[in-house]
């Protein structure tokens, strides 16, 4: 068969089996296992493909029919413009979290970039504690409950240049860190979708094939943000910020969970949620009082 037989062929027989984005989850199945670039690909459209190759690709095929993500098949994906491995261990990067590293790199205020330390809260894969280092040249702390997270995000600290600048905990939110209002900066994308919805309603690519541990934020998806909430004032410096990345629908339910009184604690001066470019809620933003 040629290059553009072989894609065709796989293209229909991913739509035969549901998949959305059949001709370019074919055609970057086919560069991989070619090892060609998309422009490559084009121009050996009449090329004959080995067999051994079609074979291959006949395997890859037969995992994304399975609703198997592109991501998981290839072990990579692309976040930021920097190369991530990715496991099952963790979710793939997603443009909602590029956009949460986008507003934070946009709004945080010089002094809590320097004056403190930086947390990435509920790290995964490690994609936002490595671009904040990246970005800002400080030091940051990558904490997360899951040992395979832990393992997958030092790989790619280590594929992506930045160990020296990352230090990992394994911990449950905030109970490996010293109670201590140390943190000028957290930023968190932590379980926040419904265990009605991680069970029921998710696409057949998040829902049997991503750790339920990183999605299942509890019966309205708020349990981990809530527990979040209430400890940030014991680790957060005054005037420190918050940015946790939420779901579409919870932006009300959130900023009065920020904006409540909690006695004995200083409470958050300012509270908003930031909207992403189809006009949805996307981050809390939150500044304690000084």
């Amino acid at each position: 068969m040629s290059v553009k037989e072989l894609l065709q062929s796989g293209t229909i027989e991913l739509e035969q089996a549901g998949v959305v984005e059949a001709c370019n989850d074919a055609r970057i199945l086919l560069e991989n296992c070619l090892g060609k670039s998309r422009t490559e690909l084009f121009l050996s459209a009449d090329s004959a493909v080995k067999s051994d190759k079609q074979v291959q690709y006949r395997q890859l095929i037969a995992r994304r029919k399975l609703r198997e993500p592109v991501a998981y098949i290839l072990g990579q994906c692309e976040f930021w413009s920097l190369p991530f491995y990715v496991t099952p261990d963790v979710l793939i990067p997603r443009p909602e979290t590029e956009f949460l590293l986008d507003r934070v790199l946009s709004l945080t205020k010089g002094e809590n970039i320097a004056s403190g330390k930086i947390l990435d809260l509920c790290c995964g894969s490690g994609v936002i504690a490595i671009v904040l280092a990246k970005e800002t040249g400080e030091r940051i702390v990558a904490l997360d409950i899951s040992t395979g997270a832990l393992h997958v995000a030092k790989r790619n600290a280590h594929y992506n240049d930045a160990v020296s600048e990352i230090d990992f905990v394994q911990a449950d939110l905030f109970s490996g860190l010293l109670m201590k209002r140390e943190f000028s900066l957290i930023v968190s994308n932590p379980p926040y979708v419904s265990r009605f919805d991680v069970d029921n309603t998710l696409e057949p690519e998040v829902a049997s094939f991503e750790p339920h541990l990183a999605l299942d934020g509890g019966d309205q998806g708020l349990e981990v943000i809530q527990k979040i909430r209430y400890m940030l004032p014991l680790v957060l410096k005054p005037g420190g910020e918050v940015y946790i990345e939420i779901g579409a629908d919870q932006g009300a339910d959130v900023v009065a969970l920020f904006r409540e009184k909690v006695k004995n604690q200083p409470q958050f001066e300012m509270v908003e949620i930031l909207l992403d470019y189809a006009g949805r809620n996307r981050v809390l933003h939150g500044v304690l009082s000084r």
